[in-house]
């Protein structure tokens, strides 16, 4: 042990006068998992690409992270990210690379910082491993690749742990305070998700700080006041501003930034309750859960094959799709059931848990011997604030009502923190013949290279049983090996460690790669071979996952030929309502369209047809050479409607106004005038009532309204009164007919015009 300390320690002196070569192969990786070809997406994330575009263009609309031009309505989240990417916009021009840029530095940033954090205290080569588990991770460069937020909070959160280390190491208070701060600013990313390290940061203060406890209850308190503060900083300037004077504050029920942040944002992420309070009279909502399906959306231009293909793969009834806890399903969006090894299930386990059972063995291995009054060690100290890191935020995930499978990049630190930490602790005990100790690096192998087999069986149809069986194999034989040679020191024992390292990242690499291989999802991204589709789980039976799309979807004012299906969403198991989801009724189990839809059976998107949106399970293939336009929204706009609307518009504010902000986004992103998403994100938002719609619509503000299917949540007043008050216009002067139109999830709706005196 006195000799593996000295080797850190001239490991350390070497490294602070040169560049760690081992890092740069490392790094490299990172940026090619990260950054290529991320200029294929053209709209990203349609929805916050939309606000990009809309906040370029003043700095009300800036500061308000508005999603339309015209300020009537804030994105759901809150604005620092986003100002991040306007900013990189405004310098590289408006691209769906360039909102996409500044997750991808990120991302990378968080594998420099995390060899950084392990370094200094396990020593260089557990600094390795670690950055290299990190950019590894499936789902790291899957979300970085993307507009969403998480690469961004995650890199903020690593900032913040940097400078509380720091503060340890230098007795500075300066230090904790900043630590404190930079939690608050990434609250202004994502809201409560950032409070989720809280626990590692106070157990770590207070367990690895020399000062009394009266100093360390007086300097936590003010740091917490002060990440408070800037918390609810811009919380506070918006919802003391008064309401005609800024943006309604999207996905929120009382237009305030604080009930988002600790409701829609925040508890409900928890318990799962999506109902809300529509208008006068209390209405399912059509929230996030919901049409999160309709942001799995990619255009495609199929052939009638494919379609007929397709429609075959969706009347299989192993294709139905089960709500949450349904059945031995994997829950809605393959987020799993809740219990103790949810993480462990299909649609979880393959974006983050590859290395996990190797995780536990070396959290075994670097507490053993621990006594809880201590004294503890650096490495203890810091291996406690890894693992106050990971287990709430992995309980969290075990229980959560409602989350996406990209959130879980929240546990990428620890998990790759304990892999690197942990690699050279385990190896360190298995060389020195510790026992019973040196057992637990074979173990480590055996039951990970198990969890790799098992996680990869479902998707043995894409990738075939070669690699599968070919990890299984090599952890085996790996793992009697280190057991045979226990007693013998040659130089092949140390060719052993790094065949180690490579069985056990060989598979999490190929799937961090799935996103460039087979295509990503900006709206919903994950990582496997079906990572195109948005949806997680084993692979669609599609004959190309490439550039998957779905049938029976269209952006407003195109036909389509495409026919509905029978495919339908199973409710959980024993459910009391019928598997009746926020803004459906029941029938039979089936998920239901919104109150007055004649669609039956099917479940109604945001924005969509009234008789042709399905939540598809089959996927149609394009052509790979196509630059993808995904984003899940309507990524084509009809150039026929846009050409019309642009005509005849005599002045209105805005170009016409439609139920959410599924058919608004690509018009604004295209155009960049203002686009009026009456409902916000789901069209659940009660923003707009009927006299203030009056109002909008005598001062000539708005007079086109792109309908489809019904109102949601609060709007079905507004919704009805458009219908009575207004002149339909001609199908054959705005909507295409072409069957080769791209295709987007509004569907067929109908064009109307509102004049009042």
């Amino acid at each position: 042990m006195k000799h593996m300390n000295s080797e850190v320690k001239e490991e350390r002196t070497s490294n602070k006068k040169r560049i760690d070569l081992f890092l740069v192969p490392i790094v490299l990786i990172a940026a090619f998992l990260n950054l290529f070809k991320i200029w294929t997406d053209e709209y990203a994330n349609a929805y916050y690409t939309a606000a990009v575009k809309s906040m370029l263009q003043n700095f009300h609309n800036f500061f308000y992270a508005s999603f339309d031009p015209g300020g009537y309505v804030t994105i759901d989240k809150p604005p620092v990210v986003f100002w991040i990417q306007t900013i990189s916009a405004k310098i590289f021009g408006f691209h769906g690379w360039s909102v996409i840029l500044p997750q991808a530095l990120a991302g990378i940033g968080s594998v420099l910082l995390l060899y950084v954090l392990v370094k200094r205290t396990f020593g260089v080569w557990a600094g390795r491993f670690a950055a290299l588990a990190m950019a590894l991770t499936p789902i790291v460069p899957a979300v970085s690749r993307t507009n969403n937020i998480d690469s961004m909070l995650v890199f903020t959160l690593l900032v913040a742990t940097w400078m509380l280390f720091r503060a340890v190491r230098t007795a500075k208070f300066g230090w904790v305070l900043a630590a404190f701060a930079m939690i608050g600013v990434a609250f202004n990313m994502k809201m409560l998700q950032a409070y989720m390290v809280l626990p590692a940061f106070y157990v770590f203060y207070v367990v690895a700080t020399k000062i009394t406890w009266k100093k360390k209850i007086a300097f936590l308190t003010t740091a917490t006041a002060l990440m408070l503060a800037v918390s609810v900083s811009w919380a506070v300037v918006v919802d003391s501003t008064s309401a005609d004077k800024r943006p309604y504050m999207g996905s929120s029920q009382t237009n305030s930034v604080l009930e988002l942040a600790f409701g829609y944002n925040g508890i409900n992420r928890l318990t799962g309750n999506t109902s809300v309070t529509g208008s006068s009279h209390k209405q399912p909502a059509q929230t996030e859960q919901q049409t999160a399906s309709s942001e799995t959306k990619q255009n495609s231009n199929s052939s009638a094959d494919s379609s007929q293909s397709s429609n075959q793969r969706k009347s299989s009834s192993s294709q139905k799709m089960q709500a949450p806890g349904g059945g031995n399903q994997n829950g809605m969006f393959n987020t799993g059931n809740p219990g103790p090894f949810r993480l462990f299930q299909k649609g979880l386990s393959d974006q983050i848990s590859w290395l996990l059972p190797f995780v536990i063995f070396s959290i075994v291995g670097l507490f053993v011997g621990v006594k809880f009054k201590g004294p503890y060690t650096t490495k203890q100290k810091e291996s406690l604030f890894w693992l106050a890191w990971l287990l709430p935020v992995a309980v969290f995930f075990s229980i959560a009502g409602f989350f996406h499978q990209y959130y879980l990049i929240m546990l990428a630190p620890p998990i790759a923190a304990f892999a690197g930490a942990g690699a050279v602790a385990l190896w360190s005990m298995y060389k020195q013949h510790n026992g019973w100790k040196s057992w637990l690096l074979p173990g480590g192998i055996l039951t990970t290279a198990a969890l790799q087999v098992y996680i990869m069986s479902p998707y043995v149809s894409s990738i075939g049983v070669a690699p599968i069986a070919g990890v299984g194999a090599l952890g085996v034989i790996l793992a009697l090996v280190l057991a045979v040679r226990k007693q013998r020191k040659n130089s092949l024992t140390n060719y052993l460690g790094a065949a180690v390292m490579v069985v056990l990242l060989a598979m999490p690499a190929y799937w961090a790669m799935t996103p460039i291989i087979y295509g990503g999802n900006s709206m919903l991204p994950s990582a496997g071979p079906d990572s195109s589709s948005g949806m997680g789980g084993p692979p669609s039976t599609a004959t190309n996952s490439k550039q998957s799309g779905f049938n029976g979807m269209q952006p407003p004012g195109s036909s389509s030929s495409n026919s509905s299906s029978n495919n339908q969403m199973q409710p959980p198991s024993g459910s009391s309502n019928s598997g009746q989801m926020p803004g459906g009724s029941s029938n039979n189990g089936q998920m239901q369209p919104s109150s007055g839809s004649s669609n039956s059976g099917q479940m109604q998107m945001p924005g969509g047809s009234s008789n042709n949106s399905q939540m598809p399970n089959s996927f149609s293939s394009t052509s790979s050479s196509l630059k993808r336009k995904s984003g899940g929204m309507n990524a084509e706009v009809n150039q026929k409607l846009l050409n019309y609307l642009t005509k005849n518009n005599t002045g209105e504010k805005y170009l016409f106004a439609t139920t959410d902000s599924t058919s608004a986004a690509p018009y604004i992103i295209k155009t960049g005038k203002p686009v009026m998403a009456m409902g916000g994100f789901s069209g659940s938002d009660p923003i707009l009532t009927v006299s203030k719609l009056k109002a909008m619509i005598k001062k000539g503000e708005v007079k086109y309204f792109y309908l489809s299917g019904m109102g949601k949540g609060g709007q079905s007043d507004v919704i009805t009164w458009i219908k009575e008050n207004s002149k339909e216009i001609p199908s054959s002067k705005w909507q295409s007919t072409s069957s080769s139109a791209q295709q987007g999830p509004s569907g067929n709706g109908t064009l109307y015009e509102i004049t009042l005196k």
